[in-house]
């Protein structure tokens, strides 16, 4: 299987103190792996350094994909520019004709329930459920291959996040891209990801890592939720995911 990304030793240390080291992860082209660890693991920050926005103080990041986007845990929208205006915003600044950015936005709009109406509202108008769905359609208009989720439904409730998961789910299936996804909640992991990755209470490395049984769309909640709960009273690997360092964030 084609791989999109590899890690291989990554390190990063903030004001000298090493919050990542040895990283070594695989993320096949067409796979989503959920990244989980202790608060303070330093999750979001190799995410930032797999996606460019940080540069490793050792190691190798080979992204083998042609093109990412991200999606952040706020939605982080221009609050001068309309749903349709934010969601466009990548294409206009490539230099994409306004014909085919049409086109793509009613695609994408289709993809994450966003109606005409939605598209012509300023951010301040959206609840926060629309908000991260113009956020996920901004991500998703510029076709990537790949995607970085930081978190991206944690602010959520229980029931819009559940939404949200299933047009990650939906639109992993359509468009057929790889990823890593963020999250604290093991159950959104199992739930989302082919493959959950757990990264260790010191940022020492990955400790461990899961396969999900079936496919995202196919998974059984009960199910599901019995997994988490195994995972987490049964497998050492797990043993720290809930630890707290309040010294880093991530």
């Amino acid at each position: 299987m084609k791989t999109g990304l590899t890690l291989k030793g990554l390190r990063h240390a903030y004001l000298g103190r090493t919050v990542l080291d040895h990283i070594d992860l695989e993320v096949p082209a067409s796979e989503i792996v959920a990244l989980v660890g202790p608060s303070g693991s330093g999750k979001s920050t190799l995410v930032h350094l797999a996606a460019d926005l940080l540069t490793p103080i050792g190691g190798r990041v080979e992204r083998n994909y042609k093109r990412h986007a991200m999606i952040f845990q706020e939605p982080r929208l221009l609050p001068w520019a309309t749903a349709a205006e934010n969601i466009v915003y990548p294409l206009r600044i490539s230099g994409t004709s306004r014909r085919e950015a049409r086109a793509r936005l009613k695609s994408v709009a289709a993809k994450v329930a966003l109606l005409p109406d939605d598209l012509e509202k300023y951010p301040g108008e959206l609840s926060g459920g629309m908000r991260q769905r113009c956020a996920i359609a901004r991500a998703l208009i510029v076709a990537p291959d790949f995607i970085y989720f930081d978190e991206p439904f944690t602010a959520l409730d229980v029931a819009l996040k559940r939404r949200m998961q299933d047009l990650v789910i939906a639109a992993t299936q359509s468009s057929s891209f790889g990823g890593i996804f963020v999250t604290h909640d093991l159950m959104e992991a199992a739930r989302i990801a082919h493959r959950v990755a757990v990264l260790d209470v010191g940022g020492g490395g990955i400790v461990g890592e899961r396969l999900v049984p079936g496919t995202p769309s196919m998974r059984d909640d009960a199910e599901l939720f019995a997994l988490s709960q195994r995972w987490i009273r049964e497998d050492t690997v797990f043993r720290h995911i809930h630890d707290v360092d309040e010294r880093m964030s991530g």
